[in-house]
């Protein structure tokens, strides 16, 4: 068998997986009403010889979003939609996670309930920064974000309470796993690098108060599922959206630390080399990363079959997570285990629309009947 290594399984937390092939987080932005529907069951359902698939970002609240067409999870018609997409991965053998998104000032005012500015750690608007938003003409696209508010520190409990009752929605919903999303310059990232956070309370300042936010979110997740079903996805190092980070190492040096003791399942790491900015992860930090962080890591960004089998093989990664290859070929594990050719991804039809470019790539036994 090709890639024994790739397609062997693995215990991640309370979940035991039968292959390290992880379908990574994909914005596709096919819920006009931010209710998964049948579309969305499908397309699950297809990806879920998958060791893991982690779901969409997805809304922890009305305030979070940034990006029109993406789910939420914090109404019950919400979680009505995902149950449905959930109960179709489960039919198919599957398992699957939900990922937790606010995406703080990467947002807009007219995606934000009564046109109210975007929240940040601090009040600087992210430079070059693009969002996704609803035009008056019934059209959607790209444009520049508005500059946020700072939140006040009586807020954010508010915030820890969102994701709270996100990670019970999510349970509700029956989901294996839910993954936050502290990566890519959105709003828990926002509170960790130097260059968006200019707080002086307890949330700013030194690497630990500026990991408070996150390690709370983490609590209190952990208190709804259990840390042994609990991922986080991290992006050390990135530069994207703006975001400068002068600590990064110390940061995610600290990170692990606490993470491990908190005895969380994954954390799941999106290289920089995915946008080609920001310095490129070596396997020195890798090698950090694996002495700091007892559970599975699980590592993001343009990986190969062969690329992730060394990445195991050499005991820096313990799972890959594909993300384009996945848009294109819903029976990935199925074509690595016959080192079959894979099928190229339509950037066209990557955001919005129906089900042109999300249902209808073929499998491997389609494409050769």
């Amino acid at each position: 068998m090709a890639y024994r290594k790739l397609l062997s399984p693995l215990r991640v937390g309370s979940v035991a997986l039968p292959n390290r092939v992880v379908m990574a987080p994909l914005t596709r932005a096919r819920t006009p009403d931010g209710v998964p529907g049948k579309l969305q069951q499908r397309y699950y359902a297809q990806r879920a010889s998958a060791g893991l698939i982690i779901s969409e970002a997805t809304n922890i609240s009305p305030t979070a979003r940034g990006y029109v067409y993406t789910p939420g999870i914090w109404s019950d018609a919400q979680v009505q939609g995902w149950k449905g997409v959930v109960d179709a991965v489960h039919r198919e053998g599957g398992r699957i996670a939900l990922q937790l998104w606010h995406v703080g000032r990467i947002s807009h005012e007219s995606v934000q309930p009564d046109g109210q500015a975007p929240v940040a750690p601090s009040a600087l608007r992210a430079e070059g920064a693009n969002c996704f938003i609803e035009f008056e003409d019934g059209s959607a696209g790209q444009h520049p974000t508005s500059t946020p508010r700072a939140l006040e520190t009586d807020e954010l409990p508010g915030v820890i309470a969102d994701y709270r009752h996100a990670a019970l929605n999510a349970k509700r919903a029956g989901f294996d796993m839910v993954e936050v999303h502290a990566a890519n310059a959105y709003l828990l990232q926002q509170f960790m690098a130097t260059g968006s956070n200019q707080r002086k309370d307890r949330y700013g300042g030194s690497v630990v108060n500026r990991a408070r936010l996150v390690l709370e979110v983490v609590d209190a997740v952990c208190e709804v599922m259990g840390a042994g079903r609990v991922g986080i996805r991290l992006s050390p190092f990135i530069e994207i959206f703006g975001l400068k980070d002068d600590e990064p190492q110390a940061m995610s040096d600290y990170l692990a630390d606490q993470l491990s003791r908190r005895g969380i399942a994954y954390v799941h790491i999106n290289e920089p080399d995915w946008t080609g900015e920001g310095p490129q992860l070596t396997d020195a930090f890798r090698r950090g990363l694996r002495e700091r962080f007892s559970g599975t890591l699980i590592y993001c960004g343009h990986y190969t079959a062969a690329r992730a089998e060394a990445l195991i093989r050499d005991g820096l990664g313990d799972a890959a997570a594909f993300g384009r290859p996945y848009i294109a070929n819903p029976d990935l594990v199925e074509r690595f285990a016959s080192d079959a050719e894979l099928n190229e991804p339509d950037p066209a039809t990557f955001y919005g629309g129906a089900e042109e470019g999300y249902i209808d790539y073929p499998r491997l036994t389609e494409a050769t009947a």
